[in-house]
């Protein structure tokens, strides 16, 4: 051991206590009264008798004088490679002390010592710094890696490489980024979309509708809440050509147009994966069965976003009847919509899809309020009306048939009176909305003819054993005597007053029908 006296003693003391009260505490939270105790670390070095340059990130560091290897270690000068790792570096001359820092990492070493310190922590050596060629001299590889950095040894070129810990850093987040990349689901393009799904879209066939529906469980289709509401039973038609029964009802959301079903048996399908979002814009992907045209696929974009009780996208991928509830994809094969309704006699495309916000919202009530019983709902009408009286029949038409609902709007029935005739008839007459039937009475014919034949179906299975008419008017009084119309349609009412009134909608019927629909 060597002999230092008293006053140049304290000095060293003096600035190694300074290094390391300065010094953090080491990520491991070691104390510098616990490094003083610790374990002596030995720092073992790989042979580098040839290196001849050193290379940081890939450019070679000027050093002067050279690096030097004795006895398997390789010297680099102090100031330069301190410098060249981003540290800064203190040179106390009267102790001989080296003190570099760097972020929260405080290295000290003492020429001529195999002992350094590194945040409180004492470190071996196998060599110690020292002046060489008139230079401060530092073991290379235990500074480089006490940075943070990598260090490798290129015997063939005499070559050392180090990776600073900044480039390290940039490696990983590079890495870490595509790693992120590769987890995001891929473009597709429309035939891979439609190869991923076409199988996971199935046709649904009710006593009472037809419709599509997505598969979204073992045994669970999602479908709008219009196509399955009033059915007593129903199947599913595979793209395969199987059918499968449908159980009942698991789950819905009447406002949302939204239900879940179930099927007697598993489907044996993959469900489809949902997607969350999109925007004015995107390209979309819709796969249903229009008029019964089974696994139809159309495409567009989504060209608005709108909400009414739920949130739409409004498309312009064409759709049609029996498309409701079929699947909207997209451009990673996701689904984010489910199709439901579309505005006719128009050449904007004007279609439209409940989004996958609504439906993670139902499979999440679900989720947290399982069914206790699955089946299909009730029906809202009674079995039968038989031996009921004319006012009970004339409440429930008016809880149950007095709106027309069309693509135009929806019009209410006033005026709605019932009585049986001389001949036994029940007879049914109401008024349409006069300023509907003008603006709207053309395009709504079809869905005026469609409202009498299910109203007109319904009061039969009631009352089957009855005659009905049911006719709807159009009555409006005029300040003048208008022309054009048959005998008996316009009428005087009075103090200049003239009244116009003729049948809008006539339906006869009991084991056959008639309907006619004046527009």
């Amino acid at each position: 051991m060597s002999f230092i006296p008293g006053i140049k003693k304290k000095v060293l003391l003096s600035v190694l206590s300074a290094g390391l009260v300065l010094a953090p505490l080491s990520i491991h939270g070691t104390s510098t009264a616990e490094a003083a105790s610790a374990p002596t670390q030995t720092y073992a070095a790989n042979s580098q008798a040839g290196a001849t340059s050193v290379v940081i990130d890939g450019k070679k560091l000027s050093l002067s004088p050279s690096p030097t290897a004795l006895k398997g270690t390789t010297f680099v000068p102090m100031r330069a490679i301190f410098t060249a790792l981003k540290a800064s570096v203190t040179w106390e001359p009267a102790t001989k002390t080296i003190i570099a820092v760097k972020g929260r990492t405080t290295i000290t070493l003492q020429l001529g010592s195999k002992k350094a310190v590194k945040n409180g922590k004492a470190i071996a050596l196998t060599a110690a710094p020292q002046q060489l060629k008139g230079a401060t001299m530092v073991p290379l590889r235990f500074i480089a890696e006490a940075l943070g950095a990598d260090v490798q040894f290129n015997p063939t070129k005499g070559t050392i490489a180090i990776t600073s810990a900044e480039a390290l850093l940039k490696k990983r987040q590079e890495a870490e980024e595509k790693a992120e990349q590769a987890k995001k689901p891929q473009v597709l393009t429309t035939s891979q979309i439609v190869a991923k799904n076409d199988g996971k879209v199935v046709m649904i066939m009710t006593d009472t509708a037809q419709g599509s529906g997505v598969v979204i469980g073992k045994d669970e289709i999602l479908t709008n809440y219009h196509v399955i509401a009033d059915a007593a039973e129903g199947k599913a038609l595979l793209l395969s050509g199987k059918e499968i029964e449908l159980q009942g009802i698991v789950g819905y959301n009447e406002q949302h147009d939204l239900a879940i079903v179930k099927t007697k048996t598993p489907l044996n399908i993959a469900p489809v994966e949902i997607g969350v979002g999109a925007e004015k814009g995107d390209h979309v992907v819709a796969i249903g069965s229009p008029l019964g045209f089974q696994n139809t696929i159309s495409d567009g974009v989504i060209s608005n976003i709108t909400y009414d009780g739920a949130q739409y996208y409004q498309i312009s991928a064409p759709i049609d009847h029996g498309s409701s509830g079929g699947g909207l994809f997209n451009d990673y094969g996701e689904l984010i919509g489910i199709t439901a309704a579309g505005i006719e006699s128009t050449q904007a495309d004007l279609n439209f899809a409940v989004s996958s916000t609504n439906i993670l919202m139902l499979k999440y009530d679900l989720e947290e309020s399982p069914p206790k019983k699955i089946e299909f709902l009730p029906n809202r009408l009674p079995d039968t009306l038989k031996g009921e009286s004319l006012e009970t029949i004339k409440e429930l038409f008016e809880d149950e048939f007095s709106e027309i609902e069309t693509l135009a709007g929806t019009t209410l029935l006033g005026q709605i009176d019932i009585t049986r005739d001389a001949q036994g008839w029940l007879v049914i007459s109401a008024q349409i909305d006069p300023t509907f039937y003008m603006v709207s009475g053309h395009e709504s014919s079809e869905h005026m003819r469609m409202w009498a034949l299910n109203t007109g179906y319904e009061l039969r299975r009631m009352l089957p054993d009855d005659t009905i008419q049911l006719t709807v008017y159009y009555d409006q009084e005029f300040s003048f005597e208008p022309r054009g119309f048959a005998p008996g349609e316009v009428t005087s009412a009075g103090n200049g007053k003239w009244r116009v009134r003729f049948p809008v909608i006539s339906y006869q019927g009991k084991d056959k029908v008639f309907v006619s629909v004046r527009a």
